[in-house]
């Protein structure tokens, strides 16, 4: 039985097991000096722009560390939503890896805005305290929405008057830009973000994702801090061979559209069913909701997802590339007789 429980339960896409396939042909040269290396990096430049520097890296949370690592130094502060991957999800590696403090900042939907970080720009010079360096973004979020054009530059223009830089986490970036009708690098490098993460096993790849260094000035150092990080794969050919397949004809698009149309259509079927509670907007492919506990757990006993607050009994699902309108459907008619 297919899951809601997270977009990374997902199999691997065809087109994505096909490249694979083709990269394994014959022998390559390591370390991304390969053909497949080369057009994937091609393929990343010409959907960011040709000033990127993209770097791919075994998983997100090494993406993240690397990103960070450029952008501070340990007396650096890292500032997020308290709902922050970096903060909740990655067992203290960007911190570990940074030497940096991470401050949380409370949040009603898990989007910062220049008012909810003003309060921690200061002490600027202050030698007694760490020095505010870098802001996290996740795009979506974590609560499933999503940051529009104008939030980003709104942010980015207020952060960086403060010489500090912007890192975003595009885990499900290509949500967004399906939710937003925009394209990548209109969500990115147009906003003046200055590094991302940018991922795509949750949306058809396998494994990997890139660093994609944006900002000039945090370039010089990057490759040698991804491989410091243990984050350099020496047949690198079979994490960069996916990102030519997934940016070919759209492919990160049409699933990214297909999963946040999934996650519209069992908003849509289980708003209507009593006793169950959304409590975030469903902007991308992410749904949070409360359900009686009594319903969850019989729920449980055939559906496996996670709980978000289990003391308020919300729970999280996730739809992803593959689901199915019968997914769907099944999960609806779980839901109707758990409560009967």
């Amino acid at each position: 039985m297919r899951s809601f429980a997270s977009d990374n339960n997902s199999g691997v896409h065809p087109l994505v097991m096909e490249a694979l396939n083709r990269a394994n042909e014959g022998h390559a040269l390591g370390y991304g000096d390969d053909p497949w290396t080369a057009e994937a990096v091609g393929r990343l430049k010409e959907t960011f722009g040709q000033e990127c520097e993209p770097l791919f890296v075994f998983n997100g949370t090494g993406s993240n560390a690397v990103a960070l690592q450029l952008c501070t130094r340990p007396y650096n502060l890292i500032l997020c939503a308290e709902t922050a991957h970096i903060y909740v999800d990655e067992c203290g590696a960007p911190a570990r890896m940074t030497g940096c403090q991470i401050r949380p900042i409370k949040t009603q939907d898990g989007k910062l805005t220049p008012d909810l970080l003003r309060p921690y720009l200061c002490n600027f010079g202050e030698q007694h305290h760490s020095q505010p360096g870098v802001v996290y973004l996740s795009q979506c979020t974590e609560l499933g929405t999503v940051y529009t054009m104008e939030e980003l530059k709104a942010i980015v223009s207020f952060v960086h008057q403060y010489g500090m830089y912007v890192h975003m986490d595009g885990a499900r970036l290509a949500n967004a830009c399906a939710a937003l009708h925009l394209t990548m690098k209109e969500l990115t490098v147009d906003c003046g973000v200055d590094v991302l993460s940018f991922g795509g096993t949750k949306n058809g790849l396998m494994l990997g994702e890139s660093v994609l260094v944006f900002n000039s000035d945090l370039k010089k150092e990057a490759r040698f801090v991804r491989k410091q990080s243990a984050q350099l794969a020496s047949k690198l050919r079979y994490l960069s061979c996916q990102f030519t397949a997934y940016l070919t004809d759209d492919l990160w698009l049409k699933n990214a559209t297909h999963a946040n149309g999934m996650a519209r259509l069992l908003y849509t079927k289980l708003k209507e069913i009593p006793n169950v509670h959304f409590t975030q907007k469903v902007e991308s492919n992410q749904l949070f909701l409360t359900l009686p506990r009594p319903v969850i757990d019989r729920l449980l006993e055939t559906y496996f997802f996670y709980f978000w607050n289990e003391a308020e009994n919300e729970i999280r699902l996730v739809t992803s590339f593959d689901t199915t309108e019968e997914d769907i459907r099944d999960f609806v008619q779980a839901v109707k007789n758990c409560q009967q």
